[in-house]
Order: structure tokens, then C-alpha cells, then sequence
């Protein structure tokens, strides 16, 4: 890749920065200023587990768009902007997009599945699931790209570890928050995110729309 494009941010991830911006700011100002008529309206985004009243459809989609804290929000869209620009260039940006929509969908249906399973009632927020997506077919298409870990600056490791050792950790931490309950987060979310973007990869591998992985 040369780099103009590494240095540039296609439209689609672009875009997606925006969005999430601009509805964490709504929340912010919804909370701070106390304004009741978009406090309520945001209350309709998140996504609420099926057995609630506060459940719509449109949830699997707007809830992708919410984060709990800036420091949620910053985490995601750093991750989106680091690994969403190579794979908008390589897929194209009206696949990307499709990608990171079906891989925040399907995290936000495991979600459902997995909080109707446990008979948990906290509400999901966060692009975390289509964000694990983007981390799966980076490692996939670039394997041995050289990725560096925040906690390990000076040790950097080929993408296709990286995602491994993510997948793995989510899942012992998703198993391990059904039993204990240490922490909210959606680990599931994640592990969905990533297994419908690796479907996708390979309905797209066995099409012929992409030529590796």
C-alpha cells in the first residue's frame, strides 16, 4: 500500500468516525445539559434484550452507534480507523461498509441469543462486535502484517496472531463473565462479530470477490 493511502481516511471510515462522534456527543449533551427530549430519543437507540419493552427491531443496527464512555468510543474508532482503512481500500468501500454493518448486526443477534440464554437485562452499546470483525479480516488478509500491542510496544506480532490471541481472550472472559459476572462487557458481542465477518470472508473467498486469505 502506498503512502498517500496510508496517510489518507477513505469515506466510509470516515463517515462511520462521524456518526459515532456525533451520538456520543448527543448522549453527553443529553446527560450534562439535562435535556429530556433527547434523552428520551436517545433511550430508543441501545440494544435491549428481546424480552423487554423497551425492545425494537432497529436496535441491531442504531445500538453500534452508542458507546458507554469516551473512552469506549476513542478504543473503537481507533481500532476502526487503524485497521478499517487498509481493508476499505482493499474491499472497496461499498463492501466495507457491508462488512462492518452484517459483522455489528450479527454481534447484536448473538447478543440477543446469548442475553435470552442467560436471562440477563443489561442493554449493548458499542461498535465493539463490527470492530472485532475489522481486527478478524485484517488478520486474514494481511496475516503477516506486523501489529503492535499498546502493552507490548517493543514486541510487535503478525496480524494473524494478534487476532487469535483476541478471539481466545474473548472467549475465556465471555465463559468466565457467565459464571462469575466480573464485568459487562458483550465478550459474545465480539466472538459474534468476528464469526459472521469470517462467514462473509468465505462466502466472498468461495464467490471469487476476493482473491485471498
Amino acid at each position: 500500500m502506498n503512502r498517500v493511502r496510508l496517510r489518507s481516511t477513505p469515506p466510509v471510515v470516515m463517515n462511520l468516525m462521524i456518526a459515532n462522534a456525533v451520538l456520543w456527543l448527543a448522549t453527553w449533551a443529553a446527560m450534562t445539559l439535562r435535556i429530556p427530549a433527547l434523552d428520551a430519543m436517545l433511550g430508543y437507540l441501545p440494544l435491549f434484550p428481546v424480552e423487554s419493552p423497551w425492545f425494537h427491531s432497529w436496535q441491531v443496527v442504531t445500538y453500534m452507534f452508542m458507546h458507554g464512555g469516551f473512552s469506549h468510543l476513542l478504543f473503537n474508532m481507533f481500532a476502526l480507523w487503524m485497521f478499517g482503512r487498509t481493508l476499505e481500500y482493499d474491499l472497496g468501500s461499498k463492501r466495507f461498509l457491508t462488512y462492518y454493518m452484517v459483522c455489528g448486526i450479527g454481534a447484536g443477534l448473538i447478543q440477543l441469543l446469548v442475553g435470552w440464554l442467560t436471562g440477563s437485562a443489561a442493554a449493548t452499546v458499542g461498535a465493539s462486535g463490527a470492530i472485532y470483525g475489522i481486527l478478524l479480516a485484517f488478520g486474514m488478509l494481511h496475516p503477516n502484517d506486523r501489529v503492535v500491542l499498546i502493552l507490548f510496544p517493543f514486541f510487535p506480532i503478525k496480524a494473524k496472531w494478534f487476532v487469535v490471541i483476541f478471539g481466545v481472550l474473548e472467549l475465556f472472559m465471555g465463559l468466565g463473565n457467565s459464571i462469575f459476572s466480573f464485568d459487562n462487557v458483550a465478550h459474545f458481542a465480539h466472538l459474534g462479530g468476528m464469526l459472521w465477518g469470517f462467514g462473509l470472508l468465505w462466502w466472498w473467498r468461495k464467490r471469487g470477490m476476493i482473491s485471498r486469505y
